[in-house]
């Protein structure tokens, strides 16, 4: 396959490696500095996937630097505000072909590609392995809670044309599955980043701490119980048939894999970077707001994120 990786961070480094070593054509897209250093040493992953090197085809920092643009899968790992922008490039060298895969955190990334790219194109993924930046074009694969999850949000793309894309991603090693009803697993990676991201960028602990002190157990509870009453009142189904049940999942099996995962959020604001808040307990609050829910613990999260987000970045 011609495959397109547009961004080459964490997460796209781990695809972009994994798909060139299975023997695909594989072109990353990033910023020059990136671009650069991909292009000089290739990309690398470490972590508990082992060790792995491979040397893209192409590394550009535009679709216009493409040489070849017949493209059959483009996988977007950019920041969730990023995601716009990111498919009105797309958009411009699109073809009957090539489909898009959106790889990233939040809310709102199926919405706003959609504004650029037929829905019928996009295949929305619920990626919840954790992969951190340990340098330019090098990641560090750290944790995996599940498979990752391909599906179309209004099942308007054959599911065969799906499991394609799926069978590709477990061949070159990254576990992958179809679902049908992909929403309520990207739901249910939303509540779980809602809850541990952005508390632990805020008190700087990994995900196993939030769990063991009483106090932070208390708010991650109350920020799963407000979205839970959200989605209640939108009519989005979950895979959970309420937050008690969420929550009793969230201590037994979530959170256990995951305990030493540092949060990507808390990442962001060390290096002086844009948090993805507002595609988190940011949309929620927004939603509540819309719906008529109250969400304070939310709010307060958000508030607590920005200050910090804004603290470290007058500090560059």
């Amino acid at each position: 396959m011609n495959i397109l990786i547009f961004g080459i961070g964490a997460l796209g480094t781990v695809y972009a490696c994994f798909l060139k070593k299975k023997g695909h054509r594989v072109i990353g897209l990033s910023k020059k500095p990136v671009q650069e250093a991909v292009r000089e040493n290739g990309v690398q992953v470490t972590g508990i996937w082992g060790e792995h090197h491979a040397v893209l085809d192409e590394v550009v920092t535009g679709v216009d630097k493409i040489s070849d643009a017949k493209l059959d899968l483009v996988i977007v790992t950019v920041k969730s505000y990023d995601t716009e922008k990111a498919a009105a490039e797309i958009a411009g060298i699109l073809s009957t072909d090539t489909y898009v895969v959106l790889a990233q955190n939040g809310y709102g990334n199926f919405e706003a590609a959609a504004k650029h790219i037929p829905e019928n194109r996009l295949i929305l993924g619920r990626v919840i392995f954790g992969a951190e930046t340990i340098g330019l074009g090098m990641s560090k694969v750290t944790v995996i809670a599940d498979d990752v999850i391909f599906g179309s949000p209004k099942n308007l793309i054959d599911h065969c044309k799906v499991e394609q894309f799926v069978a590709v991603c477990n061949e070159a090693g990254i576990p992958t599955r179809f679902s049908k009803q992909v929403m309520k697993y990207v739901w249910g990676k939303i509540i779980y980043n809602s809850a541990l991201n952005s508390l632990g960028a805020i008190l700087e602990v990994n995900y196993g701490k939030l769990a063991e002190v009483e106090h932070s157990r208390k708010l991650m509870e109350s920020v799963i119980g407000e979205i839970f009453t959200v989605l209640k009142r939108i009519g989005q189904e979950m895979l959970w048939p309420n937050s008690e049940a969420y929550i009793k999942d969230f201590y037994e099996k979530l959170v256990p894999p995951t305990a030493m995962h540092h949060p990507s959020m808390l990442q962001d604001i060390q290096r002086g970077k844009r948090t993805e808040i507002d595609a988190l307990n940011g949309a929620v609050v927004e939603m509540g707001k819309k719906y008529g829910v109250s969400t304070p613990v939310n709010d307060i999260i958000v508030s607590l994120v920005k200050a910090k987000e804004k603290m470290s970045l007058l500090r560059k």
